[in-house]
């Protein structure tokens, strides 16, 4: 399939669509009518799979980005249709660790890259290895689906606007007894020297052919502003030189990367750019943009592909409880989806989109119908369920029970929370919501989030399902079962 890697993508429109299914009921054939028994046809095998995660991305954020987006392009937005919402299977996945109600994302992308839970907190390693033990982590390595894809003869891609070694991305990767160490001076001195690397000098140790994301910090020593211990450290030159790839930090400069070798591109040095406090001069490729090439530069590979594309700053504005941030993030992500559906062949690409675990966000009250999603809570004509008759002014917006309008969406804890009396809560796109709880940050949530999955063995995404069974789902896809 050709594909173009030049195209601009910031002004991509999300395609609205709707599934339909045409149902018959043809009569059952009698004895002497009935057609010889066809042969059953053998299951059919994806030869690319990629796996969307959008980081924090729970049902109630999918809700209000659906809405969201449908407001941008001038709809009242709740009729709207996502990319992935078109997608005929879906499940519902439980994201607990295994010693956690309310889990992290190391634990949930460990379960979906090695087929099995384990602690909050750790990457590639079973639960038995305890957190923070370098010894017990080596002792007890979890299998990873990105050593398996190299070793089958896949070309490997990791996308994210995280840092590359945060743990979505990790996970794809990285075996480590502690999430946070990302450079060797993240690791304590009592755990160094024991055999455990850091998860930075993993990532330019691993085999794999399109690495792009955020998080030059822990790849340099402080000669170049990094977090190194030797003050001359340079991972991306040691990268390049074990493996003759291209270092890029621009989008300029990932586009004009040769095709034929493998390509690592880091454009921040920590997280990227949230899509709200994007300059139009900006270096940095969207999540779409990096899509685009990481499947175009994979796809050249005629044994197929894994990619795992990452939506990592859905969930930071979460943590922020800034829901528009969250939502602008969850927009891009729903692009580089409708990338991926237009730019893949159905027949051979298992597409699925999840979330690692959810937030404690709501989307509350009895707002109108187009109410601004991202706005105070104005009801319906006529007044809404605790208000129905009252003399309510057109327009106006509702009041709680402190005479003071409130927000459609809000949290159940985080660093908006409200002590003493509750001023006018802040609307648009870079306000803070109000919360209950207090928290230095905002916290995950612990119900189940969806699973959507389109291609050969997407009908593996149905009912409830544990976490770790979406490894089971790419494997049995792959036909590696």
């Amino acid at each position: 399939m050709t594909r173009s890697l030049t195209v601009l993508l910031a002004s991509t429109t999300l395609a609205l669509g709707a599934c339909t299914m045409d149902e018959g009921n043809a009569p059952l054939a009698s004895a002497s009518t009935a057609a010889p028994a066809e042969a059953p046809q053998a299951e059919a095998r994806a030869k690319n799979v990629i796996l969307f995660i959008g980081d924090g991305m729970g049902i109630s954020t999918i809700t209000a980005a659906r809405i969201y987006a449908g407001q941008k392009q001038g709809q009242t937005g709740e009729e709207y249709v996502l990319p992935f919402e078109t997608f005929d299977n879906v499940a519902l996945v439980k994201t607990y660790n295994t010693n956690a109600q309310v889990p992290d994302s190391a634990g949930t992308a460990t379960a979906m890259h090695s087929g099995e839970k384990t602690n909050i907190g750790v990457l590639g390693i079973a639960a038995a290895g305890g957190h923070g033990d370098c010894a017990a982590a080596l002792a007890n390595p979890l299998p990873l689906l990105g050593e398996e894809a190299k070793e089958r003869g896949l070309a490997l891609g990791i996308v994210s606007t995280a840092r590359l070694t945060h743990a979505t991305p990790a996970s794809v990767y990285a075996r480590s007894a502690n999430r946070d160490w990302e450079a060797d001076a993240w690791v304590p001195e009592d755990q160094r020297g024991l055999g455990c690397k850091d998860i930075a000098m993993q990532l330019v140790e691993t085999d794999w052919d399109v690495a792009l994301g955020g998080g030059s910090v822990v790849m340099y020593g402080s000669e170049h502003g990094g977090r190194r211990m030797e003050a001359d450290a340079d991972l991306p030159a040691e990268w390049t030189a074990r493996t003759g790839g291209t270092y890029v930090t621009t989008q300029a400069e990932l586009e004009a990367a040769p095709l034929d070798a493998p390509v690592l591109g880091v454009f921040s040095p920590s997280h990227m750019t949230y899509m709200v406090d994007r300059k139009p001069d900006s270096t940095e490729p969207t999540l779409t943009d990096m899509t685009a090439q990481a499947l175009g530069r994979l796809g050249q590979d005629t044994d197929g592909y894994y990619l795992m594309v990452e939506s990592g700053r859905i969930d930071h504005g979460h943590h922020a409880g800034q829901a528009g941030y969250a939502l602008e993030e969850a927009v891009e992500f729903a692009r580089a989806i409708q990338y991926a559906i237009d730019n893949t062949d159905p027949e051979e690409t298992l597409i699925m989109v999840t979330a690692d675990h959810s937030h404690v966000f709501t989307i509350a009250g009895y707002p109108r119908r187009g109410n601004d999603i991202l706005g105070l809570v104005v009801p319906p004509t006529g007044g809404d369920e605790d208000h129905s008759g009252e003399d309510i002014s057109e327009g106006a917006p509702s009041l709680a029970a402190d005479g003071k309008p409130y927000t459609t969406l809000g949290y159940g804890n985080g660093p908006g929370a409200v002590s003493g009396e509750r001023p006018i809560p802040e609307t648009g796109v870079q306000a803070h919501q109000q919360s209950v709880v207090p928290t230095e940050s905002e916290t995950h949530g612990g119900e189940d989030v969806a699973l959507f999955a389109q291609g050969p063995g997407a009908e593996g995404a149905h009912g409830v399902i544990e976490q770790n069974v979406i490894y089971d789902i790419i494997r049995k896809a792959y036909g590696w079962e």
